[in-house]
C-alpha cells in the first residue's frame, strides 16, 4: 500500500454515503448548527450580563455551552462546505487539526461535568462553607486547568499519530477521528491502541467515580431534606445526570462503532454512531439548561423582552 504524506488527501467515505441526499443533509446541518450557536450565545450573554448569575454553577453552564459551540464549529462548517461542494477529501494536516479540536471538546466536556458534580456536592453537603470552598476564582481556575489538561493530552496524542506513516487513505466516517488513522497506520498499532485504551479507562474511571460519588452523596442528603428542598435538589440532580448520561452514551458510540467494523454493518450505521457525540450534547445542552434551570430561563425571557421592547 502507498504511504500517505501530510500533503496527500484522505477520502471520507461517509460523505459519499450522503451524496444521494446531500442538500437535505446540508440544510439539516445548517439549521442545527445555527440553532446551537444562537441559543448557546444567548445563554452565554444572559449569564455574563446578569450579575446575579455570576456564581459557580452558572459559570460552569456558560462554559459548557461555549464548549458546545467549539465542538460544533469543529464539525459542522466543514461538513456543510463538503456537502455544498460535493467534496469528499481532506488533507492529512487538516484532518489532524479537526481531531485535535474534537477530542479536546470531548475531554473538556467530561471534565466540565465532573466539576459541576463536585460543585453541586459542595453546595448540598457543605452549604455554610460553600461560598468559601467554591469561589468564582476557584471555578475559573478549575475550568482553565481542565482545558489546558484536555488540550495538552490531545495534542500529544495527535503529534504521535502524525508521525506514523499511513498505508491507506479511506476513512469510514464523515469527519476525521484518531481511531480511523490508527487503523490506517503502516506500523503495528497494538501498543498505541493499548495505551489509548488504558488512558481512556483511567480518565473515565476517575471522572465517573467523582460524578457518581458526588451525586450519591447529594441523593443521600436529599432524602433527609424537607419536601420543598428535596424537590429543588432532585431537580438539579436529574438535570445534570440526564445531560451527562446523554453525552457519555453518545461518546461511547464512537468507540463502539470500531467494534462493529465489518462488511455486515452498513456505512450509514457507522456514520450515525460516530456523529452522535458531536450532534446531541451541543444541541441538548442549551435546551436542558435553558429550559430546566429556572433562574436561567427567567433571565433569558427578561433579556429577550429587553431586546424586543424598543422594537
Amino acid at each position: 500500500m502507498v504511504n500517505i504524506s501530510s500533503d496527500d488527501k484522505l477520502i471520507l467515505l461517509g460523505l459519499e454515503e450522503l451524496q444521494r441526499l446531500q442538500y437535505m443533509f446540508c440544510v439539516f446541518s445548517i439549521v442545527t448548527y445555527l440553532f446551537i450557536v444562537l441559543l448557546s450565545i444567548l445563554i452565554v450573554l444572559v449569564i455574563l450580563s446578569e450579575e446575579s448569575l455570576h456564581e459557580p454553577m452558572y459559570i460552569l453552564i456558560c462554559n459548557l455551552t461555549l464548549n458546545g459551540i467549539f465542538g460544533s464549529s469543529s464539525f459542522y462548517p466543514k461538513l456543510i462546505s463538503d456537502l455544498l461542494t460535493s467534496s469528499k477529501t481532506v488533507s492529512r494536516t487538516n484532518c489532524h487539526i479537526q481531531i485535535l479540536c474534537l477530542m479536546t471538546f470531548t475531554l473538556f466536556e467530561v471534565l466540565t461535568f465532573t466539576i459541576m458534580a463536585y460543585d453541586q456536592y459542595l453546595a448540598v453537603s457543605h452549604p455554610l462553607q460553600y461560598l468559601m470552598m467554591m469561589t468564582t476564582g476557584k471555578t475559573v481556575k478549575l475550568i482553565v486547568g481542565s482545558f489546558i489538561f484536555s488540550f495538552t493530552s490531545v495534542l500529544i496524542t495527535v503529534l504521535l499519530s502524525a508521525r506514523s506513516p499511513l498505508c491507506g487513505n479511506e476513512i469510514k466516517n464523515i469527519f476525521c477521528d484518531n481511531l480511523s488513522l490508527i487503523i490506517l497506520s503502516c506500523l503495528d498499532s497494538s501498543v498505541n491502541n493499548l495505551y489509548a485504551f488504558i488512558a481512556t479507562i483511567i480518565f473515565l474511571m476517575f471522572t465517573i467515580s467523582v460524578i457518581a460519588y458526588s451525586y450519591l452523596q447529594i441523593f443521600h442528603i436529599c432524602i433527609k431534606l424537607t419536601k420543598t428542598s428535596y424537590r429543588k435538589a432532585l431537580h438539579t440532580l436529574v438535570t445534570h445526570l440526564l445531560n451527562f448520561s446523554i453525552f457519555l452514551v453518545s461518546a461511547l458510540f464512537l468507540f463502539v462503532r470500531f467494534r462493529l467494523n465489518s462488511s455486515m454493518v452498513p456505512l450509514f450505521a457507522h456514520i450515525l454512531l460516530s456523529v452522535s457525540f458531536v450532534l446531541f450534547p451541543p444541541l441538548l445542552n442549551p435546551l436542558i439548561y435553558g429550559i430546566r434551570t429556572k433562574a436561567v430561563k427567567i433571565k433569558i425571557i427578561r433579556f429577550l423582552k429587553t431586546i424586543w421592547t424598543p422594537l
